[in-house]
């Protein structure tokens, strides 16, 4: 897997410190073999091409717990291949460390240290020569002057620039002038990553051979014995044993400390800066792909292995290559996360590189302290605080927290500056206070940083600091390893535990809200892809605010994913995988520590409170070595074996070093008997998980989520393997894509996916914007896996682009244009009734939407932006369709084996996105807030009653949830304009009505169209009612309560065929209304059925999450809504006096107003209680009376319902009218207001609302103040 530092093999390894020691370099029985694999080598000179390396020698030949890799050792010791220089170049001993990754998941670790011997073989010297008599010769003829005498120009050598640099190829190697070094190699395979102890044993080696007087035994002994007679040290044991020239020693951690972990993490933070080591620590945990990018291969392990170290405890889940071959440069074309290290030369900047894909790449150039981001990365969270913490920590060892690219040159000419001008600087509160300011000083001052860092190192002290500096200096005394090393381990495990710490803090309680499986194991393992392992949901409704971009994105990691199945899986403490029994350890002390109440979030940051018990622990083992591994000694060789030579490392004696000793004693000798009996076993599962254990596997099979490849097959690198590789990312994509699309589907689907037993209910904005935005991540990789030449940073937006030009130029040469598409169903609609020319459905009007916006402004951002409008449409998998429909610019884009060219993949991959058309998505508009949008507005009068003869002129002011329109003017013999606005949200309500002027201004409206021009949201707005003094209910405006039609097809059908199945909502009743009578009369049952329903609508309203609660304004107003509710109620056994005259509820209203004010001034006054009700009502339809809009009667029975249900007085005011005098008057006998039993049932119910705070939307209370 992918833990800091770990142990690979079976569980037969006995517990050596190393499996193999190799030799790498020049075969000169094979000769010069170019490694065309490297890149392009024949521009290069020849002591500039790269030519193949090969394992020269290994001791043993093999071990079975360790099978040797000779391709993949050979590759990693020397990525570049062999390097030729002469006398006149710099020929220093470079050491870099590596991994290998098998195909389960377990590492091995290799070390090497490269260095140059002179060439002997006359064969290679005459070869490089013969190679550079040819290489001049091309040269000749690829650059000749154009004049006809060449002659006088090349001899010269002064005519121009060539000429120059021609002589200086040709000065590059001459055989009997110069001497010809090689590159040569020596390395160690080990199962632990003790890097610091393997690099001392390689220097010493080489030190051997370089220096003039031979080492004191023959370099055989030396080896085999770090071969054989060195053990690994057990867990929280240290071992000193002897190098050619000195002691070296490691000491590893117990099974209850931080993993294993050997790089030093200080050169990171110098390398690149808090700041940056943050920022890309945050990219790790999200999965984005990373680039690391450094002439040093050192360099690139150094980082990725601190990166991955500090995770704990999660691991990295995906391709881990953090030196990459040259020649496997293809597989930075893998379509899936991946954590890589590759190689510049030094030479050529970051614009040479050609990177397959850059929407989601990290890209760290490590040696110019420069990071660049993938687009909207979330912030870590309390990231400023936690810089700060990190920060305290580096200024204590004098590391500027900015890093330390300039910080060599400016430390001596600060050294006259006095640091107790700084001290006295900090009591006026300059330096560190507040978490922040500090850090701010930093970020705009370095030398700030440095003055604090010098300080640090001349021993005067700042803040918090002071404790720890003394307690290292009385540390000396003991410590075995020298000051530097001892440092080395301090501030590694200081900064490892604050990173740990963040996790233990962020996810105390997760246990709480791992799902166990109900079934037994082997089904869960079937059936894994399908189980929520974990509440996402609840979890994240715990989490401080700013918490939440990053948390919902980090919980659907593979990595969060792996580490809860490993929590599933170990009930029992024994079973429990090492990493997670010191994660869940560690999480207890917490939650001892703080006993809040697990569901009380604060952002409060907690420091790291572990450090000193840490460095405690390694102090201990560093002051007494436990172990001491037998001293090499003389072998048993034949005379005249081991002969020293200066410069040149020996042929060695493979006899001896073949097999170790016969029988072990020495372990049994030396070893205490407890070290024995368990460490055997645990050797190799300690810090890494145990590779053969049935576990392991189940979780490897379980969850092949596209990570299927760990790292690239190092081996043989022929066509067949490539393809295979890239079938496997094939297959791994279209498995993504299902997932995904399953996962969004099913948490879209909320409650009826819950019935069915998937997962959990309420998505949240936030988790939804998460599931988007890591669907628009995927198709990004799906569009730059295999493609030819990369264009810009986001594939399918450049794949969009290409398309949008191929079509304008057909436009243009006229052979066909089909730039939009009607839908049949649009094109077949009947024209009896108005209704707007249908949107044509276009890929690139879409793009021209998204390219108007102003406030997009890369080219990542409108891919993504694109998809949002897509899927709000409906119609990302058709216009993918139609986008991959041009095969010939396909086959222009893309290689042949890319996903897009796999046809039944690609099939498979629109079909699973054509599910997202079952649910509603908001995605766009809901993102895109402060756009401007163009609305399109048609008003359909209806035809029987004169609407042609209508003299007044008409407005409309539209309401959605992000805003409102304000009063627009219509054209009055049109009813049909398109106006732009910023984005309204969904919308809620259309207030109509018309100034009364002119003779007829009278007009009957059927209903309202509101259409979005980007989304193509359409909203209807039912009228079917009068607007005009004297007709109807006498109102000049009106409220019409809209929803949003169904997908075109629908709607197109539903006007054509049947009436509209909507009654009109909220002034549903009549279309021309003659008497109330004509509306279909309910039954007590249904009217009470009707007001439960109404009711129960709200009630769900407010149990939703705030974020997903659809419009109140609808469950108020709308067809079924409160009002239309009430107004049955009220409507129930109403008296119509005669056949021509309309008597509304509201009528009946202000007779009971009139009564109870009369009643008032006559002091007949019944008890307090009655009497405010009474005051209250009549007060409210004053108010509603006295407003200045022309709203009709009906429309004022709707502003008293909605204000008394925002003020909880509607159940009063029912329990007032039902023994008011007037209703005796007004209604008969078998009215339900008189039934006391309904009506006291009808109050309970109305009672119900007055838990919530319903507040109402502007445009139903416009006007009046109460």
């Amino acid at each position: 897997m992918s833990g800091g530092g770990g142990g690979g093999g079976g569980s037969s390894a006995p517990g050596r410190f190393a499996d193999y020691f190799v030799i790498c370099g020049l075969d000169t029985e094979t000769g010069l073999e170019p490694d065309e694999l490297s890149g392009e080598n024949f521009e290069q000179t020849p002591l500039r091409r790269t030519f193949k390396s090969k394992v020269l020698a290994r001791y043993p030949e093999n071990v079975e717990w360790n099978p040797f890799d000779q391709d993949a050792v050979g590759m990693l010791c020397m990525p570049k291949g062999l390097a030729f220089k002469t006398q006149a170049d710099s020929r220093e001993p470079q050491f870099h460390s590596f991994i290998i990754t098998r195909e389960d998941g377990s590492r091995t670790f290799g070390f090497s240290l490269t260095f140059f011997e002179e060439v002997t073989s006359k064969q290679i010297c005459s070869a490089m020569q013969t190679l550079y008599h040819m290489h001049n010769a091309e040269y000749d003829i690829l650059h000749t002057p154009p004049t006809n005498d060449k002659e006088s120009c090349s001899s010269t050598g002064d005519c121009n620039g060539t000429s120059v640099s021609k002589l200086q190829r040709f000065n590059s190697y001459d055989i009997s002038r110069d001497t010809l070094y090689v590159s040569k190699c020596i390395c160690l395979i080990t199962p632990m990553s003790f890097m610091k102890a393997c690099k001392k044993v390689l220097e010493q080696l080489h030190q051997a051979v370089t220096s003039p007087q031979p080492p004191p035994l023959p370099l055989e002994s030396y080896i085999y014995n770090i071969l054989y007679e060195v053990p690994l040290p057990p867990a929280g044991r240290s071992l000193k044993f002897s190098g050619v020239y000195g002691p070296i020693i490691c000491q590893r951690p117990s099974t209850s400390e931080l993993p294993l972990f050997d790089f030093p993490v200080k050169e990171v933070f110098e390398l690149l800066g808090v700041e940056n080591v943050v920022q890309l620590f945050t990219c790790a945990l999200l999965e984005f792909q990373i680039l690391l990018y450094s002439q040093h291969y050192q360099r690139l392990m150094t980082v990725a292995e601190t990166i991955t170290a500090l995770m704990f405890p999660f691991q990295w889940q995906h391709v881990y290559v953090p030196i990459l071959p040259a020649s496997l440069l293809h597989f930075l074309d893998a379509p899936v996360p991946y954590l890589m290290g590759l190689h510049s030369n030094g030479l050529d900047d970051r614009s040479k590189l050609e990177l397959p894909q850059e929407a989601n790449l990290c890209f760290v150039d490590v040696d110019n302290h420069f990071i660049e981001l993938p687009e909207d990365l979330p912030q870590f969270p309390n990231k400023l605080e936690f810089i700060q913490e990190i920060s305290e920590i580096l200024m204590a060892f004098g590391i500027p927290p900015e890093g330390n690219l300039h910080c060599s040159e400016s430390a001596s000419k600060m050294k006259s500056l006095r640091a107790c001008d700084l001290v006295s600087d900090k009591r006026n509160g300059n330096i560190a206070g507040s978490p922040l300011n500090s850090y701010e000083l930093l970020k705009e001052n370095e030398t700030i940083a440095r003055l604090q860092a010098l300080v640090k190192r001349t021993g005067v002290s700042l803040e918090k600091l002071e404790v720890r500096e003394e307690t290292s200096s009385k540390k000396d005394l003991k410590i075995q390893c020298d000051e530097e090393e001892f440092k080395i381990y301090q501030l590694n495990i200081q900064i490892r535990e604050v990173f740990a710490n963040r996790f233990t803090q962020m996810f105390a309680d997760y246990e709480v809200f791992v799902i166990q499986p109900s079934q037994d194991k082997e089904s869960w393992f079937t059936n894994r892809e399908q189980m929520q392992n974990f509440d996402k949901a609840s979890f994240l409704s715990d989490q401080p605010e700013p918490y939440l971009p990053f948390l919902s994105r980090f919980l659907e990691t593979q990595m969060f994913a792996s580490f809860i199945d490993n929590k599933i899986m170990c009930h029992d403490e024994d079973d429990k995988d090492p990493v997670l029994r010191v994660f869940d350890s560690r999480v207890d002390k917490i939650r001892l520590l703080n006993v809040r109440t697990p569901t009380l979030r604060t952002s409060m940051y907690q420091k790291c409170t572990t450090i000193d018990e840490a460095e405690k622990s390694i102090e201990l083992r560093l002051a007494k070595i436990d172990h001491t591994a037998v001293h090499p000694h003389l072998l048993d060789m034949k005379i005249g074996q081991g002969k020293y030579e200066l410069g040149f490392f020996p042929k060695l004696q493979s006899d001896v070093l073949s097999t170790g000793p016969a029988s072990n004693k020495w372990t049994k000798r030396n070893a205490p008997a407890q070290w024995r009996r368990k460490d055997r076993q645990k050797q190799h599962t300690e810090h890494l998980r145990l590779d053969n254990d049935q576990r392991e596997k189940y979780i490897q099979e379980a969850r092949n989520l596209g990570s299927t490849i760990r790292q690239p097959k190092l081996s043989n690198l022929s066509p067949s393997v490539i393809a295979q590789t890239n079938w496997k990312f094939v297959e791994g994509l279209l498995k993504e894509c299902r997932n995904k699309t399953k996962r969004m589907l099913v948490e879209k689907m909320g409650r009826e996916a819950v019935e069915l037993g998937h997962g959990e209910v309420n998505i949240t904005g936030v988790e939804e914007n998460t599931l988007i935005a890591s669907l628009c991540d995927l198709l990004e990789r799906i569009w730059s896996h295999g493609l030819q030449v990369k264009q810009g940073k986001s594939a399918l937006w450049s794949h969009l682009l290409h398309y949008l030009e191929n079509r304008q130029r057909r436009t243009t040469s006229g052979s066909f244009s089909t730039s939009g598409i009607l839908l049949d169903s649009e094109r077949r609609k009947s024209d009896t009734s108005p209704a707007m020319s249908p949107l044509r459905i276009s890929l690139i009007q879409d793009m021209r939407h998204i390219q108007n916006i102003s406030e997009i402004k890369t080219d990542v951002g409108k891919a993504r932006a694109w998809v949002r409008l897509s899927m709000e449409k409906k119609l990302l998998s058709r216009h993918l369709k139609q986008l991959l429909s041009d095969h010939e610019l396909t086959k222009k884009l893309y290689k042949r084996y890319a996903f897009l060219r796999c046809d039944d993949e690609k099939e498979q991959f629109l079909y699973h996105l054509l599910s997202f058309n079952a649910v509603d998505y908001f995605c766009f508009t809901n993102v895109f807030t402060t756009i401007l949008i163009p609305y399109h507005i048609l008003i359909v009068p209806s035809k029987k009653l004169g609407g042609s003869m209508f003299t007044a002129n008409p407005w409309i002011c539209i309401s959605g949830e992000l805003g409102e329109t304000g009063v627009l003017q219509i054209p009055r013999n049109i009813l049909e304009m398109t106006f732009e606005c910023q984005n309204l949200g969904k919308l809620t309500t259309v207030q109509i009505g018309h100034d009364n002027s002119g003779l007829y201004a009278k007009w009957l409206v059927e209903y309202v169209m509101v259409r979005n021009e980007i989304t193509g949201h359409t909203y209807k707005f039912p009228c079917g009612r009068w607007l005009g003094k004297g007709m109807d209910d006498g109102s000049l405006e009106r409220i019409l309560v809209g929803e949003l039609l169904t997908s075109h097809t629908e709607a197109d059908e539903r006007q054509c065929r049947t009436p509209p199945l909507q009654q009109s909502p909220s002034m549903i009743r009549r279309f021309v209304t003659i008497s109330p009578n004509n509306k279909p009369k309910l039954n007590t049952g249904q009217i009470q059925e009707a007001i439960g329903e109404a009711v129960n609508g709200i009630v769900k309203h407010f149990h939703k999450p705030e974020k997903e609660r659809g419009s109140l304004t609808l469950l108020l107003c709308g067809e079924s809504g409160l009002v239309s509710a009430l107004e049955q109620v009220f409507q129930h056994g109403f008296k119509s006096p005669r056949l021509f005259k309309n008597v509304f509820i509201w009528d009946f209203l202000e007779k009971a107003q009139t009564y109870y004010e009369t009643l008032e001034q006559n002091e007949m006054v019944p008890e307090e209680n009655w009497q405010t009700r009474a005051r209250n009502f009549c007060r409210f339809i004053t108010a509603i009376n006295n407003t200045p809009r022309n709203i009709g009667k009906d429309g004022k029975f709707q502003m008293l319902v909605c204000l008394g249900a925002r003020d909880h007085l509607l159940h009063h005011w029912i329990a007032l009218l039902a023994d008011c005098p007037i209703t005796a008057q007004m209604y008969e006998e078998i009215a339900l207001i008189k039934d006391h039993t309904l009506v006291n049932s009808l109050i309970r119910v109305l009672q119900t609302l007055q838990e919530f705070n319903i507040t109402l939307e502007a445009s139903l209370v416009k006007g009046i103040d109460i």
